[in-house]
């Protein structure tokens, strides 16, 4: 080691030797027009009195960064401020009911006497001596809050703050440690100690500041951790609770009762100094064991958390409202919930026997339904998952994009062939037959096939040849402008006869194809779907009204008729008979996607979707992430059937129970075949000329796709 430094030794003084004369010839080359530049800086600068100007750029720096702070100060709501931390958005279900309230950062709110004059003074003595005399900051404070800022070389640390600046910052401001928001802050400060008394401040800072283990406000810290009210609070819990207002977690008494304890007699050391205590009430408070008693109860206002998760978003993704204002600023948000249909379908969700069972590693089929009124698209429940909610998490009801198997048949097949002249039970092709250059193959379960099958049996027995026969019949084209009717987007790598089967790469949510079954439950109307129907702010403005139901013709009544005639049949005598409630007509349909062949005989997703003509319900179950070892076991309907079963034969008991103006298409087909046979001649003769025009349409629309394949060769 020493033979290395040695070396390095020699090899600095080789390089200062070489070096060496060039710097010295350079400094005497350069020497005389250093000193000249020199010269001539040093009477630029007192001939036009440099110094002057840069001290008026100076002050005018500070009187336009001033004027700014103080028009964001005047212009902030600090009139509103003690209106909002005592505010709680509340939320109304569709007959103007309280359902349950939104809140952040708020606990019990009480007023100045109802607070322990201990714990005002343990709080004043540790955080803010100067609280009663000073005009909302102060100057050692800013003193001491500088040279830390010089010491930690240009970091904003803690410190030097107010307990009016930190009402600011806590009500008003971020958390974020940067000077411009320390500029903020004294602003506002100085604001609020304007707008309010010492009382008020006090009082406010009390009630918003956060004490660990979630709970906020003085009043509830007392029963959180000494079992007392605000009020009742003696002088070492007082100090207690001061302690925590340093750091909540780390000197909170539940978790570190060490670190609380030491702090707290740090505190009352301060009251002895700041005249609050005498010695001999310090000493007799140090000595006091914490004694913890926890007897504090939170008022679940989140009540209905997937919905009220719901409204959250819209009111931020539809209407523009920031989530610290829905939650903080006393809106009053009128929806369209449906208490009873909620908590009948989160019962639901509850049982687990009626799920299938966990994957071995213990993961849970998650799901997730909602439930649309089709006349209004209000939603009236919904449920986005199992096991512990999360704020704001993942709402499979709403978020999921996956594939939506035989349930997309309705809205992009069989919807458009009514519409372009085919009937319920027209007759179609139930043979195995490959299509386009890429040979698309569909199969029927068993590989089972009847060469023709009626259109309601095929839509009841969820057939795939016929689907995607019939879908080709018509052309994609109108398929694709069906289900975009329906309120679904679909790009371009899925306007393929794939469609027919739900094979889509983006995928659906259950919410989606709620909204979309709505036509067919409300006559072929299908209503803009939402949660939120009014807003109205704390001061009683309207900043939202959607009361106006609007509509949009997808289909004409006489389809939406057969359309549920059909879709009837699916749970009489189709794929659906397992999930038909007990004593209820209902119309939808079923569908599912498979998994590779490799993971064995299941299902990657399982959907239900049905109603009656007062409630559209959608259902799926799955895994989040499906592999080897996370799929459903069994056929299409096995596992979600009795989820699907179960919300139904929960809520329909409390629906109006409007019966349906249609018979099951079976049944209405066997009357006419007995009352006229002629009818079915006809119809034989209508299917005809039908299959005729579309196959003319067909071959028109292939022949034009071929015209654009050639241009394209040549551009």
């Amino acid at each position: 080691m020493t033979n290395f430094w040695n070396t390095i030794k020699r090899a600095f003084r080789a390089v200062k030797q070489a070096i060496g004369p060039i710097i010295h010839q350079l400094g005497r080359i350069l020497g005389p027009y250093w000193h000249a530049f020199w010269h001539w800086l040093k009477h630029f600068w007192h001939r036009f009195q440099i110094w002057r100007w840069l001290l008026l750029m100076f002050l005018i720096l500070f009187f336009v960064v001033s004027a700014y702070l103080t028009y964001l100060a005047k212009t902030a709501d600090v009139g509103n401020l003690k209106a909002n931390l005592q505010a709680t958005t509340t939320i109304y279900d569709q007959n103007n009911q309280k359902a349950g309230s939104l809140y952040s950062q708020k606990g019990t709110y009480v007023s100045y006497d109802k607070i322990s004059p201990q714990i005002q003074n343990a709080v004043i003595s540790t955080e803010d001596r100067s609280f009663w005399t000073n005009p909302g900051f102060s100057i050692k404070g800013m003193a001491r809050a500088a040279i830390s800022y010089v010491i930690h070389h240009g970091a904003i640390m803690g410190g030097g703050s107010t307990l009016t600046q930190q009402l600011a910052k806590n009500a008003l401001l971020t958390q974020k440690q940067t000077f411009s928001r320390k500029a903020e802050e004294l602003f506002l400060a100085i604001e609020i100690n304007k707008v309010y008394t010492k009382k008020d401040i006090l009082t406010m800072y009390l009630n918003n500041a956060y004490f660990g283990n979630g709970v906020w406000g003085v009043h509830d810290a007392s029963e959180k951790y000494f079992g007392q009210t605000a009020q009742n609070i003696d002088s070492a819990q007082a100090a207690s609770i001061a302690a925590m207002l340093r750091s909540p977690s780390f000197y909170n008494p539940i978790d570190h009762p060490q670190n609380n304890i030491d702090r707290r007699n740090l505190i009352l050391g301060l009251m002895e100094t700041n005249k609050k205590l005498t010695a001999g009430q310090v000493k007799t408070a140090k000595q006091e064991p914490l004694n913890l008693q926890d007897r504090y109860e939170q008022a679940d206002g989140y009540k209905y958390p997937y919905y009220f998760d719901a409204v959250v978003d819209e009111a931020i993704n539809k209407y523009g409202i920031s989530e610290e204002d829905i939650m903080n600023k006393g809106y009053k948000i009128y929806t369209a919930l449906n208490q009873t249909y909620q908590s009948k379908m989160e019962q639901s969700f509850k049982d687990d026997s009626i799920f299938p069972a966990n994957a071995s590693d213990g993961t849970k089929v998650q799901g997730g339904s909602v439930a649309i009124d089709p006349r209004t698209g209000g939603v009236n429940a919904v449920v986005g998952g199992r096991g512990e909610h999360v704020f704001r998490g993942y709402n499979r009801a709403t978020q999921i994009k996956r594939q939506p198997g035989s349930t997309m048949k309705p809205l992009a097949v069989y919807t458009p062939a009514l519409e372009n002249g085919y009937h319920y039970d027209s007759s179609l092709t139930d043979k195995k037959l490959s299509y386009g250059s890429n040979h698309y193959t569909p199969t029927d379960y068993g590989n089972n096939y009847s060469g023709k099958i009626p259109m309601y049996t095929a839509l009841a027995q969820s057939l795939n040849a016929p689907a995607v026969w019939l879908l080709d019949q018509i052309g994609v084209q109108k398929g694709v402008d069906s289900v975009e009717n329906f309120g679904i987007n679909l790009p371009k790598s899925d306007q393929n006869l794939a469609l027919a089967l739900g094979g889509l790469k983006v995928g659906v949510s259950p919410y989606q194809m709620a909204s979309a079954y709505t036509a067919f439950a409300n006559n072929g109307k299908r209503a803009s779907s939402h949660f939120i129907t009014k807003i109205v702010d704390a001061s009683g403005n309207v900043v939202v009204d959607n009361t106006d139901v609007k509509t949009k013709q997808v289909m004409s009544t006489k389809v939406a008729n057969q359309m549920t005639s059909m879709l009837m049949g699916v749970f009489d005598h189709g794929t659906g008979q397992s999930a038909k409630p007990a004593g209820y007509q209902v119309a939808g349909k079923t569908g599912s996607t498979e998994v590779p062949n490799s993971y064995g005989f299941g299902t990657k997703d399982q959907w239900v979707v049905g109603y009656t003509p007062n409630i559209v319900v959608a259902t799926w179950i799955g895994f989040d992430n499906t592999d080897s070892s996370h799929f459903l076991q069994g056929i299409s309907e096995e596992g979600v059937a009795p989820v699907w079963k179960s919300e139904m034969t929960n809520i329909l008991p409390n629906t109006p129970q409007t019966a349906f103006k249609v018979q099951d298409a079976q049944q209405m087909a066997s009357d006419e075949k007995s009352s006229n046979s002629n009818s079915t001649w006809w119809n034989k003769v209508q299917d005809g000329v039908n299959q005729a025009k579309n196959n003319l349409d067909s071959a028109k629309d292939k022949a034009n796709s071929w015209v654009d394949t050639v241009k394209g060769l040549f551009n």
